[in-house]
């Protein structure tokens, strides 16, 4: 890698910090309604430290992150990445009428579909 691309990829790694902040700020405040001293001794970390994370300074350890998803009833996905629950739900509902071969085989079209689409 050189160095442009190694400092890039810096840059997007503390984008994304920051924005995992804001997002478990936002579940705090909007969501549970909890102080930072309230939702710190619920995850099983010190406020101060949780007062870094929500400000793109830190990251949450397993355990903690853990904690926060089984509170707040939102996937790791949506709390690390921002990828939306909703679908991840729908998702699971629909999948969940059918056999695993079928949505194997299903998933196997798909992929002929975005080569074809990707070829053209």
């Amino acid at each position: 890698m050189d160095t442009n691309a190694i400092i890039n990829e810096k840059i997007l790694e503390k984008e994304e910090q920051i924005k995992r902040g804001k997002r478990i700020k936002q579940i705090r405040e909007e969501e549970l309604h909890l102080n930072k001293s309230q939702l710190a001794q619920k995850i099983g970390i010190s406020s101060q430290f949780l007062g870094l994370i929500e400000a793109g300074k830190g990251n949450l350890v397993y355990k903690a992150l853990r904690k926060l998803k089984d509170l707040s009833g939102h996937s790791t996905d949506y709390i690390l990445y921002g990828i939306d629950d909703d679908v991840i739900k729908e998702t699971s509902e629909i999948l969940k009428n059918y056999s695993e071969s079928e949505i194997l085989h299903t998933f196997n079209i798909i992929k002929e579909l975005i080569t074809m689409i990707r070829d053209k």
